[in-house]
């Protein structure tokens, strides 16, 4: 079962289109992740999933509810963290999730005990009596994603759940996202981070400028790269006699062969590099060490789009 599918969405504001026929899949269970710069509709597609916005046309479809039609339905699926957290400048931390935790559902002893437990977890408690606006940036990240944890939804959003936070804050922050897919929520990430989305993301969608561009797993969209693959072997033995060897191949493109060392970029360069290696001894060819290098998902996002996602 999807747990989310967006059909044909379009969504404009005023003149501007910021996503334009957008089809794609979520499946249950997943931890699902949208990758591409500030401005290529991501924020747009998770705020009209969690019925902030509406569709100008098109639909999107939470557990088989609208959100055009049903949306106080779906609002009883889904937990979002903001991209920007979300507070009164006079909230402290633990007042602020004491009564999210009531809102979705706890008694009043029960959210004492969700809320506690989950500061804890995030390294929130010492901040528990702060002011918001005495709160960093990272501390008011996690904050939004303990709102996420303390609801438990069965579909949880995160914004660039990472954004601002140290390496270390950001590794426990993705264990967390781990955490509550095992634990029965379907998961959406969206991220501008290249090593979060190939770090945490069952299948990602490729976005820029409101469009999708490509979709897939991790694997899937690096072989999806023509050439992208590297191998990289250094040999003992006559230079022409391993150049006759590579050749004899099928689909060795584009390569280079010093006095040493072949260089050849092909697709699916794990498997191919035993097919090199066997070819090169069969020759006669003395092996002295094999290196394989796959495409980033940088270079995936510039296979697509035409630009690197550091350049937005």
């Amino acid at each position: 079962m999807a747990a989310v599918k967006i059909v044909n969405f379009v969504k404009r504001f005023g003149e501007v289109t910021a996503v334009n026929n957008l089809n794609l899949e979520i499946y249950e269970g997943e931890i699902f992740g949208l990758l591409g710069p500030n401005g290529s509709g991501k924020s747009t597609t998770l705020l009209t999933i969690a019925t902030v916005y509406k569709p100008t046309s098109g639909d999107i479809y939470v557990f088989e509810h609208s959100v055009s039609r049903e949306g106080d339905t779906v609002r009883k699926f889904v937990g979002i963290a903001f991209q920007e957290p979300k507070a009164m400048w006079v909230d402290t931390p633990y007042e602020l999730l004491l009564w999210h935790a009531m809102i979705v559902g706890y008694t009043s002893h029960e959210a004492k005990n969700v809320v506690k437990e989950t500061m804890e977890r995030l390294n929130l408690w010492e901040h528990r009596k702060k002011q918001f606006y005495q709160l960093s940036g990272g501390t008011r990240k996690k904050l939004e994603i303990a709102k996420v944890m303390i609801q438990r939804p069965r579909l949880a959003i995160f914004d660039e759940p990472t954004a601002q936070v140290d390496v270390i804050t950001k590794h426990a922050l993705w264990d967390v996202v781990r955490e509550m897919r095992d634990n029965g929520s379907t998961v959406i990430v969206a991220t501008n981070d290249m090593f979060e989305a190939e770090k945490i993301c069952e299948r990602i969608a490729i976005m820029y400028r409101g469009e999708l561009r490509t979709l897939g797993s991790v694997k899937e969209l690096k072989d999806q790269v023509p050439g992208g693959d590297v191998v990289e072997v250094s040999f003992e033995g006559d230079r022409e006699e391993a150049k006759d060897a590579l050749l004899k191949l099928d689909g060795i493109g584009r390569y280079m062969l010093g006095n040493d060392k072949i260089v050849a970029y092909l697709n699916k360069g794990e498997e191919r590099a035993a097919e090199i290696v066997s070819a090169l001894m069969s020759a006669g060819i003395k092996v002295k060490r094999i290196m394989v290098q796959e495409p980033t998902l940088d270079d995936v996002f510039f296979y697509f789009t035409g630009a690197r996602l550091g350049e937005g």
